[in-house]
């Protein structure tokens, strides 16, 4: 009976260990097309259109992980930056305009590792 129980133990313990799954880091290219429609949206303002926030939703599909969020988080820091026209307020109001709750801030001066 103990050399069952010793067994059992082990086989959970390697399961657990091989079921965890590895952490995807998100592609800034992925994060560039989730938000694309929305570049009218960031440099003009106004109300986002329905696919604009669809891809807002599918970031945030995308980003479940702290890794995935970060990595997001970096790509569209860099892309604010080099894109000095996007309209800080318009970026910050997104998501919530939206409906969509979100970890991902876009502005060139986020600290992403928070």
């Amino acid at each position: 009976m103990k050399g069952i129980v010793v067994t059992l133990l082990v086989v959970l313990a390697m399961a657990t260990f091989v079921a965890r799954p590895s952490e995807a880091v998100i592609t800034c290219g992925q994060v560039q097309a989730s938000l694309s429609q929305c570049i009218g949206y960031l440099m003009q303002g106004g109300t986002p259109s329905v696919e604009c926030c669809a891809g807002v939703k599918s970031l945030k599909d995308l980003t479940q992980s702290q890794s995935d969020r970060q990595a997001a988080c970096e790509c569209l820091k860099k892309a604010a930056a080099d894109h000095p026209n996007i309209k800080p307020d318009a970026a910050s109001d997104l998501p919530k305009k939206c409906g969509v709750p979100s970890s991902v801030p876009i502005s060139p001066t986020v600290n992403c590792q928070k």
